[in-house]
């Protein structure tokens, strides 16, 4: 097993990262588990819930470019701990407010710690891992969001089945600050990459702080194509995750929807997604492993809002679901890093993929308004199909990164 050759700092930096994405999955995928709550106990209105999840999805944009170019100026490990006490602080203080506008500035609050996280945590990574095993490494840390997911639904079924549910809510929020006592172990175990640390030493290259250049020739290019890659690869997740359960409901009438069995049949199959395309995106490269996978999420998604099935059928799809429309994005952090140089590769990955699930964020929107006029099967069909169109457009503007050695991409002279 390719873990078997990576040495002791590796393999701590890996579970470091590992377990930071898993909390943050963990911390942002409890308010999805509560909004039926508040629906009900303060009388919020779906406008509202639906203010508060983009708000996250949005601050976390800001957050990850922030994070990025703060790694890049002061460094990975030092930002990664900040990210992680972030995000834990505003979890739990979520848990503490008591009206609409209050839960919408802690959570626009996570949301920044949420995107920053993982833009700091894919770049030690990458720098960190060698080459050969850089996509199955960032698929493994991509992974654990599935896993802070499946925390995430545990914890509200056995919360949920003890306590009130007017309690039960803000519980789970006050447990997000848990993976504080993270930051203790990155802290002591994990180490700066060789690679940050040589190209901050080299008295020449003052372009590190620069972080715009990103804007301009010759990076601008690489930047807007994946930025777009990223918007294709995030709309289509979420237009997925945030209609899917309402068009099963509202237009195939049926009622697994809000079962144990769909959710965990989904997050399996994420999971499995994720470590596959890792793997595949080492032996393949990069741009077949995602034109793999987005033709199979348009046939994935095509099934489900085309093919008449019954309920057992629907729990069955949704492995396939998940696997495709999660496992696509397992090779995006080695795919950005590698793509950037040394000096700007946080603020350059940072922005990219936060830029691109800021206009992915849009999709769902895109889906409530054409489905006003239709269906929505029909919606969900030509808003994720175009999402993953975008995809294999994008990734075949750009150049195959495969194995590329950080060491021999310098900071492009204009």
């Amino acid at each position: 097993m390719w873990l078997q050759q990576t040495n002791r700092q590796e393999r701590r930096t890996l579970f470091a990262a590992f377990a930071g994405y898993g909390v943050d999955g963990f911390d942002y995928m409890i308010y999805t588990f509560v909004i039926a709550t508040l629906l009900g106990v303060w009388g919020m209105s779906k406008v509202q819930a639906g203010n508060i999840a983009s708000g996250a999805l949005l601050c976390s944009a800001i957050g990850g470019w922030a994070a990025g170019i703060l790694a890049d100026r002061v460094g990975r490990v030092r930002v990664l701990q900040w990210t992680v006490l972030w995000f834990a602080l505003f979890t739990m203080l979520s848990g503490f407010t008591t009206s609409y506008p209050q839960l919408l500035l802690t959570r626009s609050l996570q949301g920044l710690g949420f995107g920053g996280e993982w833009s700091v945590g894919s770049v030690l990574i990458a720098e960190t891992i060698s080459a050969r095993y850089r996509g199955r490494a960032a698929g493994l840390v991509q992974s654990s969001w599935a896993v802070g997911w499946a925390a995430a639904a545990l914890a509200f079924w056995a919360i949920y089945a003890f306590v009130p549910a007017a309690w039960a809510w803000r519980i789970l929020f006050w447990i997000g600050i848990l993976p504080a006592v993270l930051v203790i172990y990155i802290r002591r175990l994990v180490a700066e990459p060789l690679v940050y640390l040589e190209t901050q030493r080299d008295a020449n290259r003052n372009a590190a702080t620069d972080f715009l250049a990103i804007f301009r020739a010759p990076l601008l290019p690489t930047t807007i194509l994946a930025s777009l890659l990223c918007a294709g690869m995030l709309g289509a997740y979420y237009a997925v995750t945030t209609w899917l359960p309402a068009y099963l409901s509202t237009e195939r009438h049926l009622t697994v929807t809000g079962t144990a069995t769909y959710l965990l049949v989904l997050i399996a199959g994420a999971f499995c997604g994720y470590l596959t395309s890792a793997s595949l995106s080492d032996q393949l490269g990069r741009r077949r492993c995602f034109t793999l996978f987005a033709m199979c999420g348009i046939a994935a998604v095509l099934a489900y809002t085309r093919l008449s099935a019954d309920g057992a059928v629907m729990i069955a799809l949704g492995f396939p679901l998940g696997f495709f429309s999660s496992g696509i994005m397992a090779a995006c952090g080695a795919y950005l890093a590698e793509l950037y140089p040394n000096e700007v590769r946080g603020s350059g990955q940072g922005f990219s993929y936060n830029a691109g699930r800021a206009l992915g964020a849009v999709c769902p929107a895109i889906i409530g308004r054409t489905s006003a006029h239709g269906s929505l099967a029909d919606s969900i069909g030509v808003v994720t199909v175009s999402a993953y169109v975008l995809v294999i457009a994008m990734v075949w503007c750009l150049p195959e990164t495969r194995a590329r050695s950080f060491e021999l991409a310098p900071l492009p002279s204009e």
